[in-house]
């Protein structure tokens, strides 16, 4: 077949293009060079197609794990490049994919005079290449590299006939929107924000991925009132506080591959039951700590709960609701430690924000899954 048949391709294509659209012509006008094309609607429908019917089929009983890319070998750096050019389908994606299911490879898609073809793979793609990426079967995440430190921003998620798009306001209309949140949307007025904020981010990808769940607490340097709000003595307090993140976040320039090694050691003791604790200047605390109320306060009973993506309503529900003790436990956390942030993660994969609002005056959950995988 060489049309798309996918529904949700055709349903989703304008948006993204529309996106993509909005993202270039910003990136021209700030004098950032180096940004890709804009994807046409048929080139949106052709990887999102092909990347869905690939993620239904098994390859050694296994669910190929491909990204695909919009580029032609001219613009990635030291592409691998092969000597005939396959076709963009689903049986194809599934045979070649063992090859190129580590992260950071993708497989270079570009369009011919006989439709679109695999011309080899990549590890770089330039600002705003459209990257459509298999998470699982049946679950898509469309992409692309944002200026300045090379985050990737998701664009929309596509889970069968379910899809969510990113809703690049959704840090504007939320009450004290905590800067996390509008980092990972990254809107045209504010792109994606590197630095101190950005390390969260990392750090709530590599909870996510761990698949364990975890909770991590982000409490003030200078402030000790986070221990009325835990129970005494922790199992596994650190003294002095582990601060190799620390000082890798001081440095001007830190080597990528330190800081994704100092982030997933701490986003590893997340899997430990109980929270983790770390400054705001990311010294770690603890990690195992049992989360209690703090004296004087009432229990939690309710949160406002908003998800950055198109057509969500805000809602108020029990942290419960949300997930287990764990959330529970952390909106208790926020509500009696207000200068705190709480990332919680699921092993179903959902990923939560809890930050107190003043003007609410109401724990805020932000749900963030959409934005993480």
């Amino acid at each position: 077949m060489t049309v798309p048949t996918y529904p949700a391709a055709r349903a989703v294509a304008a948006a993204v293009h529309g996106h993509f659209t909005r993202h270039i012509a910003a990136a021209g006008g700030r004098d950032e060079g180096g940004a890709a094309e804009v994807p046409g609607v048929d080139a949106i429908e052709a990887l999102i197609d092909a990347a869905f019917w690939a993620s239904l089929r098994r390859e050694e009983g296994k669910t190929p794990r491909v990204s695909l890319a919009l580029l032609p070998p001219s613009r990635a750096r030291h592409p691998l490049v092969f000597e005939a050019r396959l076709p963009l389908g689903a049986a194809m994606l599934a045979k070649v994919a063992p090859a190129v299911e580590r992260p950071g490879i993708h497989l270079g898609v570009w369009q011919s005079a006989e439709g679109f073809h695999v011309w080899g793979t990549t590890r770089e793609v330039p600002a705003f290449c459209l990257v459509v990426e298999v998470v699982a079967s049946g679950l898509l995440v469309v992409k692309h590299r944002s200026e300045p430190f090379g985050k990737f921003a998701n664009v929309a998620v596509l889970e069968g006939d379910q899809i969510k798009i990113v809703d690049e306001r959704g840090g504007q209309l939320v009450p004290d929107c905590p800067a996390v949140l509008t980092t990972l949307i990254g809107s045209v007025d504010r792109p994606i924000a590197a630095g101190v904020t950005a390390v969260l981010v990392q750090l709530a990808a590599s909870m996510r991925q761990h698949g364990r769940g975890g909770a991590l607490l982000v409490v003030p340097s200078e402030s000790e009132a986070w221990r009325e709000s835990v129970v005494t003595p922790m199992p596994y307090a650190l003294d002095p506080p582990f601060g190799e993140l620390a000082a890798l976040v001081r440095e001007p320039a830190p080597d990528p591959d330190d800081m994704r090694r100092a982030v997933d050691a701490i986003a590893g003791l997340t899997a430990v039951d109980g929270a983790t604790l770390i400054t705001d200047r990311y010294a770690v605390l603890a990690f195992g700590a049992k989360i209690t109320r703090r004296h004087g306060y009432p229990q939690v009973e309710h949160v406002n709960v908003t998800e950055p993506v198109e057509g969500s309503v805000p809602i108020r529900t029990t942290p419960s609701q949300l997930g287990g003790t764990r959330h529970l436990s952390a909106a208790q956390f926020v509500h009696d430690q207000r200068d705190a942030t709480a990332l919680v993660a699921s092993q179903d994969g959902r990923f939560t924000i809890f930050k107190w609002s003043p003007r609410e005056q109401f724990v805020h959950g932000h749900r963030v899954d959409a934005l993480l995988l």
